[in-house]
């Protein structure tokens, strides 16, 4: 792999230079922000001030949540009209919590360096955190933390999207394409290597973008989704792959074949941020991101040589990424999404679109013990209740790209909320049952 020596491997200079002014953000009291009388989760109208008793209003927070949920804001934009991006946390070989995520303009919104991958790590299972620290010190701009241990390893890795400047380029359509890299840590997380970016064989100039969870197979088969997209199209157009690497990132093949043979819904042109989960064996799902309305998935039976067509779930959704997890058992999936979408008429993801943005602002879980075959009834866990307004409905609403790490039968959930703040959600695995599905929701409302 050829290396970079922009990337500095420690983050001492910049992180020494900073640690005043970040500790101010991270530690600044809650903003004073109004709440929303009343909020519409799935279509039913609920009153904040009084909630059915299966609801909680967490105006600290700024959520309405079901009542299994405690949390806490960790962090707040050091800009908030730049916002911070794609929140991932993963517990590290150490047993620490370690969260990362951008903290300024998105990379593909900027021709300069506008923004830090940020750090926090938390030595009593999510209670308190330490930080933020700079964690890569670097003359780039970032994109989200993809963590990944190896099986039987102590080494560290985070993979993401690399718009390293020179392999970068902002032009025809294509700011969002960028190389797709990697590094690790011997300490833990502490410090890391410089970036290693991935060639595959088959396509060694591959650029795309990369944020969603990757997965390690049985086989020890390393499973990362990347997609590709072009806005000199109207409406954008995108497509969907894998990286796969049989020899833990020694060398690549780009799935299913060279650019452009990316899969994608052909109806609209589109298919994006793929998340593989490995299901035992040589079987993996493949979930990703469409604009027809729902979550789709493709499967392999061969640890992930080769797969089946593309197919929509019964998983509602509108264009926003799959979230998609194990629970304790390292079996059953639980999948996060939003189980609303309103922008039929889909002409292309535009931030100023308020039915397509706000289909973004609640979340609920789905549970699956056949593999993903066949899917439970959601249950709602939370939506957004803040009424400030940020400018345009991308800010206002999200609660989407949320992450999730399981430890000891508690949930710990991730949520750039509003893309200005990262929330933290915790509740145990135990009280999934005592989340609302939207029958018991709409009964407790007609009683409240």
């Amino acid at each position: 792999m050829k290396r970079y020596p922009r990337t500095r491997v420690s983050h001492f200079g910049a992180a020494l230079l900073l640690s005043a002014t970040l500790s101010a953000f991270a530690q600044r009291p809650p903003v004073d922000e109004p709440v929303m009388s009343h909020v519409v989760i799935h279509g039913l109208t609920v009153g904040t001030e009084s909630p059915p008793p299966s609801l909680i209003t967490q105006k600290a927070l700024g959520v309405i949540t079901g009542r299994p949920i405690q949390g806490q804001i960790i962090h707040w934009a050091r800009d908030r009209k730049k916002g911070l991006y794609e929140t991932r946390a993963v517990i590290t070989p150490g047993g620490d919590y370690l969260l990362m995520f951008p903290d300024g303009q998105h990379y593909a919104h900027s021709a300069d360096k506008q923004n830090d991958m940020l750090s926090y790590r938390s030595s009593d299972r999510g209670k308190t955190w330490v930080g933020p620290k700079i964690a890569f010190d670097i003359d780039y701009n970032q994109h989200g933390f993809i963590p990944l241990i190896p099986r039987g390893s102590k080494r560290l890795y985070a993979f993401g999207t690399q718009p390293i400047w020179g392999l970068y380029t902002r032009e025809h359509g294509l700011y969002e394409n960028a190389p797709i890299g990697y590094r690790y840590s011997d300490d833990d997380g502490h410090t890391w290597c410089e970036v290693r970016v991935i060639r595959p064989q088959n396509d060694p100039d591959f650029r795309g973008m990369s944020v969603t969870r990757m997965c390690e197979t049985e086989r020890g088969t390393w499973l990362l989704g990347a997609h590709t997209g072009d806005s000199s199209y109207h409406p954008l157009q995108t497509r969907q792959y894998i990286l796969r690497s049989e020899n833990q990132g020694k060398t690549w093949t780009l799935l299913p074949d060279a650019r452009n043979g990316g899969w994608a819904d052909l109806a609209l042109g589109r298919m994006d941020e793929g998340r593989p989960i490995a299901l035992g064996g040589d079987h993996v799902l493949f979930m990703t991101r469409t604009p027809s309305g729902h979550l789709w998935e493709l499967r392999s039976n061969d640890d992930g040589k080769t797969w089946s067509d593309p197919r929509p779930t019964g998983l509602v959704q509108p264009d926003a990424p799959p979230m998609l997890f194990h629970l304790s058992d390292q079996k059953t999936l639980i999948v996060f999404f939003h189980n609303r979408f309103h922008s039929r008429n889909y002409i292309g993801l535009t931030s100023k679109d308020i039915a397509q943005m706000a289909d973004r602002s609640e979340i609920w879980f789905a549970i699956s013990g056949d593999a993903g075959v066949h899917w439970s009834e959601p249950r709602f866990v939370f939506a957004t209740i803040v009424d400030q307004d940020l400018g345009n409905p991308f800010r206002n609403y999200n609660c989407s790209y949320l992450d999730m790490i399981e430890d000891q039968g508690v949930i710990h959930l991730f949520v750039p909320h509003r893309w200005e703040r990262v929330l933290q959600l915790t509740f145990r695995e135990s009280d999934l049952g005592q989340f609302p599905t939207a029958e018991e929701l709409r009964q407790r409302l007609a009683q409240n």
